[in-house]
């Protein structure tokens, strides 16, 4: 630095010298300037920049004329003589020695440093060229190649200048570069360990290297432009003939460039690099070349595989080497300069991992290496998680990545090149499985979508697979299933994303190739299994699918196939169902329901547990049995061998704790398909989601119930009051989710009773189930005071609340028939085996067995369900008496019954619809005080026009199931008088006349007797027609479907008069013909009714059959539905029946009004009597006066005449006149004066006329409706008012508030305002 700071530049000294020889004076000043330098400027500097005669004049040379003379000699000597060196071809003997130095052998004592002494001494002998004898050194050296640890030290020594060895060598290269030349491989390692040993450097030799670097990358363009010709073409449909000429044009090509490949220097120096170690100038290169370029050619991947085996050996040695397993030892390299084997799994991150990420899909080549990657990473994976420490676990993470990101880039990609290795998908799937569900989906998403584009490689195989798929797919049949199922497996374990992508399209598309699917699917491995599950979740959640059909009614077809495929395929291959349920989950999150197909159907078929409302009766009743009935006849398929599915179902819900989030948001989606979801969606595909997470929570909870353990289930499931409170859990939906986990607890509890006390006596058995009883449910009793008002408890106990909600039809019946039908089939069974005289003796002894065994276990499963109702029977006759308190009176009573408990729960599942039912007949049974049999009936009958419409169609099944089984009871009732005098005679729920006494109801009562009990009947037959009609006439969608379902289930029932039966027919038939064209599901729904009611004529009769006719003096009674249902609908009863109906509407008054109504209120309810009438109801009204009876009578006599003269032209109008008189003319207000009778027999003339016109009963209802409405009160307060006379007008009275208009759910209130058909006001207070 001080040397080139203190001298000046050359050319500034040369001018600076002319001119000091040009002026004399100015020469010796310079002389003497540089003589004062000498101390600080060298003399060879000097001697070189001055001139002779300055030099001479300083004393640095003698003469300046002989120093001339010396530089003219030098020059001639250097540039025009020329040396004469020994060339090799003037004189070899020196050269023949030389090569026998260099060829000697080596294995004794000789040394680098004696052979390099004698190199020089015949260099001197005989003027050998030193080029020249380096040349012939590296030739010797590339002749004995493996001799790197002498000849590397000789060149080391002998040579002084790096440069003059590397253009030795490019020369050598730049000779085989001539066309048709092969660079031998020996070359490539001399050239390799020197540049190893840094004798010569990297950037020298790539420059005499080729091809050019521009040209390699011009060339892996081409490549990949030809993989995606090719993939297109395997893609397009062409004809045969061009497809074979392409096919030979192919072949040609590729013979061609198998002929003779390039000769690539550049990629011949890699190989010897990394054969020898020498990974940072082996990567240096590859840098140079595009991704995975260099490693796409054979010999390069298995180069850098076999330099991985070195590295990872002593590791997987340690930690990897599966038990058994032995493995041949590997000789380490002997450089120096090579990378340091892995010791520790840290030792991985320091090469491995990077060598790993530059072989990429490559590492195909070598499946031994895969083999031991996958087991380090299995075994770190292990180490991993049993890891306690968290320090430990924090520096463990980077490697957890680090594997992760080898499996994306390089295992997943290399299975894809491996042909058909099942093997390798296996011992994959062992590392794989270790990993959350979450990462591995991560990695398939990678390969699936990304991987396949990066290579050209890939590309091809991506189309080849596709194209074989197809070819697999279009032969695919029931009949080939082996074979093919063969060929599917064999392309799956190497490119199973891919595969299953077109299959999935496929299934989509044609649902009937699921079956054939699902089982030539057994030939996967256990990766292909999980692959497939992470395609079939893709494929749902495709944003590009629209999961509606173009008509936005019903739920599109492929997620359909793909649902009964989820199904199918989850049962019979153990694929792991985390992902699965967990996107469901995240879908209701979401709001969408859709998805819940694929969870239906995945319950359905792995527990076998089905849920249909289509069930026969016989299915129907031997679903109320234990779970051994229900599996053998409580389902349309018989679904056997579900246990270990089940299981698994079970174990992937409570591993991921999906089990409880999936209920809550079930029961929570159902008012969100309503609000939420279904805004914009057509009202028939919101009432088919509705139902769809409506069944599918049952479904899951019957799982749930059934296959969880007693201690999971209540370690799980919440109490009841917090699952409505803080989870907003509908309270139908939190006692179904409650039901089981009281009903394990109170076995549970008694089990633990009878040990703590043995005792073998039935009683004393009883009594401990009923101690169990009360410890278990007390709790439950308080929580249910928390969900309602607390007026609501005036008359309904908590007790008989949690009782009704807790209990089901297990409890109440044993279905002795459904247990015996099943035994009998079992025993016709065991008889077919023994006739069987082709069955093997084996087999027909393992299937004696079976059904032996099976028929034991229903035997005890009888006699235990028996035992447990007979407990549960008990427990109710000592609850009974504390179950209604009637603190107001007992239409509020019923109203809260309704609408708490029966309309919840009867449209909630088929089962529960009977039970319901059931339950109503058990407490009329029990002799339950202040319950009134006949007013609940008459509440349920009456008007079912709002429920109906306010149903879905599932809904709709239950409900009419539901009236099926009422009106079973009534029609056992109706049909003999000795049974009506046992079940009803002498029971409280038959009173016409009660006597009240504070609260506790009255003691002395009058019965029904059983031909006004007939008379009710017929009212009730009557009031369902008008109801149907009504729905009927609508023409809304939702009615009409409804209406004729239930209708097609209380079929067995009703009609059962003929005239009402040809009502219905007659409108039922115009559906059918205005239907047709236009809907033609309602026109299907239509004609099958109207089948089946023509076929159930036979077993209908005359009104006069169905009840007596006669009509002597009417009663003068109001008819109350209420209060009073056997003095309604009668043409005819005693003297002695109106004066116990004079008594009974007294008692009714006494019972049931309010004693702090105002004077007002009375009159109110007295003017708005009409509405009344119409609804059938008096609760409150007072008792009509002598006049006011005559009057009566006298408008009774006039009707009866003026039917007789017009008697109507149509079964409908015969039956709505004649029962329309019976109904409404009883039902009078007192305040009506004579001239108001006048006006109403008008009125009814008019009704009468517009009858026989073919008006329907509801445009007459609706009319008598708006006569009622003439008072100028509002309809809100009209309403509240009327609802002490027991307004039907809705479900329930609304006179109960915010708390009896619960029954409106989510969906009956959108249905409701949607048809049209409700009162704003009345949908302002349901909200």
């Amino acid at each position: 630095k001080i040397e080139y700071a203190v001298y000046p530049d050359e050319d500034q000294l040369d001018s600076f010298l002319t001119g000091c020889l040009e002026e004399k004076h100015k020469r010796d000043h310079f002389t003497q300037l540089v003589g004062a330098c000498l101390i600080c400027v060298p003399d060879g500097m000097l001697k070189e920049r001055l001139d002779p005669e300055t030099l001479e004049s300083l004393g640095l040379i003698k003469q300046a004329q002989q120093f001339n003379q010396k530089i003219v000699k030098i020059k001639t000597k250097l540039f025009y003589k020329q040396q004469k060196f020994n060339l090799l071809r003037e004189e070899n003997e020196g050269y023949a020695k030389l090569i026998t130095e260099l060829g000697q052998d080596l294995s004794g004592n000789l040394t680098s440093h004696l052979v390099l002494e004698n190199i020089k001494s015949l260099i001197g002998c005989f003027n050998l060229d030193p080029n020249r004898v380096l040349d012939i050194i590296l030739e010797v050296y590339e002749c004995r190649w493996e001799q790197d640890e002498f000849f590397i030290p000789l060149i080391k020594s002998y040579m002084c200048e790096h440069q003059t060895l590397c253009h030795m060598l490019g020369f050598k290269f730049k000779f085989h570069q001539e066309p048709n030349g092969e660079t031998p491989s020996s070359l490539y390692h001399i050239a390799a360990a020197l540049l190893q040993h840094n004798l010569i450097a990297l950037e020298d030799l790539y420059v005499h290297l080729l091809p050019l670097d521009s040209s390699i990358v011009e060339e892996h363009k081409r490549e990949i432009l030809e993989a995606k010709q090719i993939a297109r073409k395997l893609t397009m449909v062409v004809v045969p003939s061009e497809k074979t000429e392409d096919k030979e044009k192919e072949k040609e090509k590729e013979e061609e460039k198998n002929e003779k490949p390039p000769d690539n220097q550049k990629l011949g120096l890699l190989e010897a690099l990394l054969r020898i170690g020498d990974w940072q100038h082996a990567q240096s290169i590859m840098d140079q070349m595009p991704a995975f370029y260099a490693t796409s050619h054979k010999a390069i991947a298995i180069a850098l595989c076999q330099l991985l085996h070195l590295i990872v050996e002593p590791l997987y040695r340690r930690a990897a080497v599966p038990k058994g397993a032995k493995g041949g030892l590997m000789t380490p390299l002997r450089s120096k300069q090579a990378p340091r084997p892995a010791e520790r799994f840290d030792d991985l991150s320091r090469d491995v991992f990077t060598m790993l990420c530059y072989l990429g899909p490559h590492l195909s080549h070598d499946p031994i290496l895969f083999a031991k990657i996958v087991r380090l990473g299995k075994s770190f994976m292990k180490e991993f998680q049993s890891e306690s420490r968290q320090d430990t676990k924090d520096r463990m993470d980077s490697l957890l990545s680090c594997f992760l990101s080898i499996a994306d880039q390089v295992l997943l990609p290399s299975l894809s090149l491996m042909e058909c290795n099942a093997c390798m998908s296996e011992e994959l799937w062992g590392f794989f499985k270790l990993f959350p569900y979450q990462h591995r989906y991560r990695l398939y998403g990678q390969w699936k979508n990304e991987t396949y584009g990066n290579h050209p490689l890939l590309v091809k195989i991506k189309a080849q697979t596709v194209d074989r798929a197809k070819y697999i797919m279009k032969r695919l049949t029931k009949e080939n299933v082996k074979p093919s199922g063969r060929q599917i497996g064999k392309l799956s374990h190497s490119n199973p994303t891919i595969l299953f992508d077109y299959i999935l399209s496929q299934i989509q598309w044609y649902d009937n190739l699921i079956t054939p699917v699902v089982d030539s699917l057994k030939y996967l491995t256990s990766l292909n299994y999980d692959v497939l599950a992470y395609c079939i979740i893709e494929a749902l959640a495709n944003p590009e699918k629209e999961k509606m059909k173009h008509d936005d009614t019903t739920i599109s077809s492929w997620l359909q196939s793909l649902a009964s495929l989820c199904g199918a395929v989850f049962r019979k291959y153990p694929i792991e169902l985390a992902g699965l349920l967990q996107y469901v989950t995240n879908q209701l999150k979401a709001g969408k329901s859709f998805d819940l197909l694929i969870l239906k159907e995945v319950v359905q078929k792995m527990a076998g547990i089905e849920i249909t409302d289509e069930m026969t009766v016989e299915q129907l009743e031997a679903m109320t049995g234990g779970e051994q009935l229900k599996a053998e006849g409580g389902y349309f398929g018989q679904i056997r061998n579900t246990k270990k599915s089940s299981q698994r179902l079970k174990d992937a819900l409570l591993d991921h704790e999906l089990a409880l989030p999936l209920c809550l948001l079930m029961a929570q989606q159902r008012n969100g398909v309503v609000f939420s979801e279904g805004g914009e969606k057509h009202l028939k595909l919101v009432g088919k989601l509705y139902d769809q997470c409506h069944d599918t929570l049952v479904q899951f909870g019957g799982f749930l119930a059934s296959n969880l353990s007693t201690e999971d289930y209540i370690k799980r499931v919440p109490s009841v009051d917090v699952l409505c409170n803080q989870f907003h859990t509908p309270h139908d939906a939190a006692f179904f989710l409650s039901r089981p986990m009281y009903a394990h607890q109170i076995l549970s509890k008694y089990d633990e009773l009878k040990k703590a006390e043995k005792g073998n006596r039935q009683q004393q058995k009883v009594h401990k189930y009923i101690a169990a009883c009360e410890q278990i449910m007390a709790p439950v009793h308080e929580a249910v005071v928390s969900l309602h008002l607390p007026k609501v408890w005036d008359d309904l106990r908590p007790q008989f609340y949690a009782t009704f909600w807790s209990l089901t039809m297990y409890d109440l019946a044993v279905p002795h028939n459904a247990y015996d039908r099943e035994v009998n089939k079992l025993k016709m069974q065991i008889k077919a085996i023994d006739e069987n005289t082709e069955m093997p003796l084996n087999k027909k002894k393992k299937e004696k067995e079976r059904c032996t065994a099976l028929q034991d276990k229903l035997q005890e499963e009888e006699k235990k369900q028996l035992e447990h109702v007979q407990r549960v029977l008990h427990r109710l006759k000592l609850e009974k008496d504390n179950w209604l308190l009637a603190k107001s009176t007992k239409n509020e009573t019923i109203t809260k019954f309704l609408q708490l408990c029966i309309f919840p729960r009867c449209v909630f599942s088929a089962i529960d619809a009977v039970y319901c039912a059931r339950f109503v007949e058990l407490v009329h049974q029990q002799k339950t005080p202040n319950f009134c049999t006949l007013l609940c009936y008459d509440r349920v009958f009456s008007d079912i026009i709002y429920t109906v419409a306010s149903c879905t169609e599932n809904e709709s099944r239950r409900y009419g199931r539901f009236l099926c089984c009422m009106l079973e009871t009534v029609t056992r009732w109706h049909s003999d008088r000795a049974i009506y005098e046992k079940e009803c005679g002498n029971y409280p729920g038959f009173l016409t006349i009660f006597r009240a006494s504070g609260f506790d109801g009255g003691n002395k009562a009058d019965q029904l007797d059983y031909e006004n009990f007939r008379h009710v009947v017929h009212k009730w037959h009557y009031k369902l027609t008008k109801a149907s009609v009504h729905c009927l006439e609508t023409g809304e969608y939702t009615h009409i479907r409804n209406i004729l379902i239930v209708l097609t289930k209380i079929l067995p029932w009703y009609p059962k008069v003929l005239n009402l039966g040809q009502a219905l027919e007659c409108r039922v038939h115009k559906i059918c013909q205005e239907e047709k064209e236009k809907r033609p599901d309602l026109y299907a729904l239509a004609m099958g009714y109207s089948g089946q009611l023509k076929g159930r004529k036979v077993h209908m009769v005359p009104e006069n059959e169905f009840h007596q006719k006669e009509q002597p003096v009417r009663s003068a009674t109001s008819g109350s539905l209420q209060n009073g249902p056997g003095n309604t609908g009668k043409p005819a009863v005693t003297a002695a029946t109106a004066s116990a109906g004079k008594a009974e509407e007294g008692a009714v008054e006494d019972s049931d009004k309010s004693k702090d109504k105002s004077q007002a209120a009375q009159k109110a309810a007295s003017k708005n009597s009409t509405a009344a009438n119409k609804v059938s109801s008096s609760n409150g009204s007072s008792t009509p006066n002598s006049k006011e009876k005559e009057d009566k009578e006298k408008t009774t006599k006039e009707k009866k005449e003026k039917k007789e003269k017009n008697p109507g032209s149509t079964p409908e109008a015969k039956a709505g006149g004649k029962d329309k008189q019976k109904e409404e003319k009883p039902t009078d207000s007192k305040e009506k004066t004579p001239k108001a009778d006048k006006d109403k027999r008008k009125d009814d003339k008019k009704e009468e006329k517009s009858k026989i016109d073919g008006k329907t009963a509801e445009k007459e209802w609706s009319k008598e409706r708006d006569v009622s409405n003439d008072s100028k009160t509002k309809e809100g307060s009209k309403v509240e008012k009327s609802a002490g006379a027991g307004s039907m007008k809705s479900l329930v009275p609304r006179s109960e508030g915010v708390e009896s208009d619960r029954v409106f759910t989510a969906f009956h209130v959108f249905t409701v305002i949607h048809s049209g058909k409700l009162a704003i006001s009345s949908v302002n207070r349901c909200i």
